[in-house]
């Protein structure tokens, strides 16, 4: 009983997503055409891109950045800029809730080690939202991204058209909130400079280009599954076990779920009813209840507004603690750390997030109306 409580409190949205999936089954029986549901591409970038990230990782490539930047600050101020930035930048590459796995327990030892634990609050709060905001900019920055590039069938053109505006507003702001720190001296030794496994960087580095190149279309997603898997196989073969495939798990339900609704014809016209003409709007709302992931794979079925749904869930990524999953990781690393204030922190979170999400609001709707 202890190990089924565990996992449910670990895996709350893949119980509702499996839940889900399994009731819409009364309603349309399974059938061939629930093949047809399954987004085969879109799992196997997700799986490759989570092995390759996690090679890099492995390797030390992170932890060895974050040490070589973060010696040569000598502020409080800086050191959360540069935290955050890390974040902000990385999450861009490696996804968003790798962005928070590296970089938060970091500001944790550096602030912690320092005596700074109040400006911890703050920097890692601002940790959580550069993560959600900078991993907008590209396809595979998170997995709604990645799911909705390949959905819609967008061009990288249309794709950054779309993010790149509230991309560069975000990180004005994010980058403003961390002049609230305090540019107080920081003296602290950071220990010795993590090493790097330069043979597996450059496995890992050629990995992830065959897995961008699948992203851009320019190889097919089953020649990627055939270079990347027997590869690691032979050279890595536990890396291919440090995916989180509860995700992927939590993709296959959704994509069940949604596949059974867009049969059930007044589901369908009540979904469609719902989103038109408030295709952001109800993107943002479903993300603050469900998270932006399901809400992505949910309500892509009945709309054709690649732009506004885009927006809506990475914009919706910030508010609640579980409209992003990556947030829920941030929280409960800084939960964990010694002498944490959960309280402060979860107060200070939801007034960032919801004066950051009002604005990029109100400026995203502007956007459109010009």
């Amino acid at each position: 009983m202890a190990a089924i409580r565990s996992f449910v409190r670990r895996e709350p949205v893949l119980l509702i997503a499996a839940l889900a999936a399994l009731l819409s089954c009364f309603f349309v029986p399974p059938d061939a055409a629930y093949l047809g549901y399954i987004d085969f591409r879109t799992l196997a970038l997700l799986y490759c891109l989570m092995t390759v990230v996690a090679g890099l990782r492995q390797a030390g490539l992170f932890a060895h950045l974050a040490h070589k930047l973060c010696e040569r600050v000598k502020s409080v101020r800086m050191i959360g800029l540069l935290l955050v930035l890390l974040s902000f930048f990385s999450a861009m590459f490696i996804t968003n809730d790798v962005a928070l796995l590296t970089f938060v327990p970091f500001a944790v030892v550096v602030l912690g080690m320092a005596d700074r634990r109040r400006e911890l609050v703050h920097i890692v709060v601002l940790q959580t939202v550069a993560a959600n905001l900078g991993s907008m900019l590209t396809p595979v920055g998170n997995p709604q991204n990645l799911y909705l590039y390949s959905y819609y069938d967008l061009s990288m053109a249309d794709f950054l058209h779309a993010t790149l505006p509230v991309w560069l507003v975000s990180l004005a702001l994010v980058s403003l909130l961390c002049f609230v720190l305090s540019p107080a001296p920081l003296s602290v030794f950071l220990g010795e400079e993590p090493g790097m496994e330069k043979k597996s960087l450059w496995l890992y580095f050629a990995l992830f280009g065959v897995c961008l190149l699948t992203v851009m279309r320019l190889l097919r997603w089953e020649m990627m599954l055939l270079l990347v898997v027997p590869v690691l196989l032979i050279l890595d073969r536990s890396i291919l076990l440090k995916a989180d495939f509860m995700l992927l798990l939590t993709f296959v339900a959704f994509f069940i779920f949604s596949g059974n609704l867009a049969r059930m014809e007044a589901v369908d016209r009540l979904l469609r009813r719902l989103l038109e003409g408030r295709v952001y709007l109800t993107s943002l709302l479903f993300s603050q209840v469900i998270s932006n992931v399901p809400a992505a794979l949910l309500l892509s079925g009945f709309t054709a507004d690649a732009k506004n749904l885009l927006l809506g869930v990475n914009i919706g990524g910030l508010g609640t603690p579980i409209a992003s999953l990556a947030s829920l990781i941030s929280m409960k690393l800084y939960a964990h750390s010694e002498h944490a204030h959960t309280g402060r922190y979860l107060a200070e979170f939801g007034a960032v997030n919801l004066a950051l999400q009002v604005l990029l609001s109100l400026l995203s709707v502007l956007g459109r109306a010009f």
